[in-house]
C-alpha cells in the first residue's frame, strides 16, 4: 500500500530545498526524497570554487541577465533577488562578501556550512537513495535501498535538475517520464560550457595556460572582456562561458588580443619594427603579447599577414572550434520543461498538483551566481503555489 504524505519534494538541491522550506513555512508537512546518498551534491561541488551565490547588482540588471527567460522569471526574482539571497545566507549564519566583479560568496568560501545549517533549519524528513522510477496507478514509485516503495502525495514539487553532471544527480532521466504524460519539453542543450578545438602540435606547451585581458566577440553580439584557458581539449573558462550560448547557437567566435589598444595603435607599433628584429620578438616587445597569445595568433592566423592586415587580425582573431564539449560536462543546461508546459505558479498543465522548479525548467543563465539565484527563486515560487494547492 502506498504511503500517504502531504507534500512531496523530489530532489534535494537548492531548488528542492527552497521549495520544501517554503512549503513548511506555509504549514505543509514535507517529505524530501533524493536519489543520491546525500543532499545537495551539485551545490557542494559549486562550493569547491567558492560558491558564487548571486550577483550584487540592482534587480533590473539581475533579471536582464536571464535573457529570453527574463520576463518569465521576473516576478520570481523580485521575491528572491540578490538582496534577498544575501539576507537568506546571513540568516543561516553564513556572512557573505562581494568580490571585485560583484559576485557574492560566503565568507567561508564553501557550501557545506550553509547546506548543513539550511537542512537543520528545514527540519523536514529527507530520504536519500530514493530514485523516482515513475508511477504505479495514481501513486509515485521509487527504487529505494529497501526495495520498491510507493507514495501517494497530496501535492508534489519536482526539482530533479538538468542534464549535466550526472554523477551528482542531474542526469535528465526524468524527461522521458514526463514526456509520456504529455509534458512539453525542449531538447537539452549545454550551457556555460567549453568548446572543442583540434589543436596543432605547437599548442601543446600552452595547455593549461590562461589567456588574460582579452575581449571575446560572438558574431555581431556584445563584446565581453575576460579571460579563458587553453586546454588539451579546447577552450574553457569565464570568458568563453559568457559567450557560450551564442556560440552554441551558431555565432562565430573572434578574440581581440589587445582590447586596450585601437587597431590604428596596433598598426603603428607594428610599423615601428626594427629591420633586424624578428616578428615574434617584435610582437613580444612592442605589443606585449605573451607566449600563449602569440601561439594563438600563429594557430589561427598563419600565414601571418603584415602591416594593417596583421593589426586587424590581432584585433579580431577568428577562433575555429569543433562545437561544445559534451552535455554532461556543462556547468548547466538549457532545455527541459517549457514555459508553455506550466502555469503561472509553475504547475504542470498536464499533471495538476505537480510543480516544477530549478534547472528542470527551460531557462539558462550566465555564470556569476545567476544559476543558484534562479534555482532558489523558482524553488520558492513553486513551493509557494504548491502550498495552496488543494486538488
Amino acid at each position: 500500500m502506498a504511503e500517504a504524505v502531504d507534500a512531496l519534494v523530489i530532489g534535494a538541491g537548492p531548488a528542492g530545498l527552497m521549495a520544501a522550506e517554503t512549503l513548511g513555512r506555509a504549514g505543509r508537512s514535507v517529505l524530501i526524497v533524493e536519489a543520491k546518498p546525500s543532499a545537495g551534491r551539485k551545490f557542494l561541488m559549486a562550493g569547491k570554487s567558492g560558491l558564487n551565490l548571486t550577483k550584487d547588482e540592482p534587480l533590473a540588471a539581475c533579471v536582464a541577465a536571464y535573457g529570453a527567460a527574463s520576463d518569465w522569471l521576473a516576478p520570481m526574482l523580485a521575491d528572491m533577488g540578490p538582496d534577498i539571497v544575501m539576507a537568506w545566507a546571513k540568516a543561516l549564519g553564513q556572512p557573505v562578501f562581494t568580490g571585485s566583479s560583484g559576485r557574492v560568496f560566503p565568507v567561508a568560501m564553501k557550501a557545506s556550512p550553509l547546506l548543513r545549517a539550511w537542512i537543520r533549519r528545514l527540519g523536514a524528513e529527507i530520504r536519500t537513495g530514493w530514485r523516482w522510477s515513475g508511477w504505479e496507478g495514481g501513486d509515485w514509485a521509487f527504487d529505494t535501498p529497501d526495495g520498491r516503495r510507493a507514495i501517494h502525495p497530496a501535492v508534489v514539487v519536482l526539482a530533479l535538475g538538468g542534464a549535466s553532471w550526472a554523477r551528482l544527480g542531474s542526469d535528465g532521466a526524468w524527461a522521458p517520464k514526463l514526456a509520456e504524460k504529455g509534458v512539453d519539453l525542449a531538447p537539452f542543450r549545454p550551457a556555460n560550457m567549453g568548446f572543442c578545438v583540434d589543436w596543432s602540435a605547437h599548442m601543446a606547451p600552452h595547455f593549461g595556460q590562461p589567456v588574460k585581458a582579452v575581449a571575446l566577440m560572438a558574431g555581431s553580439g556584445a563584446v565581453v572582456r575576460g579571460e579563458f584557458v587553453v586546454s588539451a581539449r579546447g577552450i574553457e573558462g569565464g570568458g568563453i562561458y559568457a559567450v557560450a550560448a551564442a556560440l552554441r547557437d551558431g555565432a562565430a567566435l573572434a578574440v581581440d588580443l589587445l582590447p586596450d589598444l585601437s587597431e590604428r595603435e596596433v598598426a603603428a607599433r607594428l610599423a615601428a619594427r626594427p629591420a633586424k628584429q624578428t616578428l615574434a620578438r617584435h610582437l613580444e616587445r612592442a605589443l606585449k603579447l605573451d607566449p600563449v597569445k602569440r601561439a594563438l595568433l600563429q594557430e589561427f592566423g598563419r600565414p601571418l599577414p603584415e602591416g594593417v592586415a596583421l593589426a586587424r587580425l590581432i584585433k579580431r582573431l577568428p577562433i575555429r572550434h569543433a562545437g561544445p564539449r559534451p552535455l554532461d560536462e556543462a556547468i548547466s543546461t538549457a532545455g527541459g520543461v517549457t514555459r508553455a508546459a506550466v502555469d503561472g505558479g509553475l504547475m504542470l498543465r498536464a499533471l495538476p498538483g505537480v510543480f516544477v522548479a530549478g534547472e528542470m525548467l527551460d531557462w539558462e543563465a550566465p555564470t556569476g551566481g545567476y544559476l543558484i539565484t534562479g534555482c532558489l527563486a523558482t524553488g520558492q515560487w513553486a513551493g509557494r503555489h504548491a502550498a495552496v494547492w488543494q486538488g
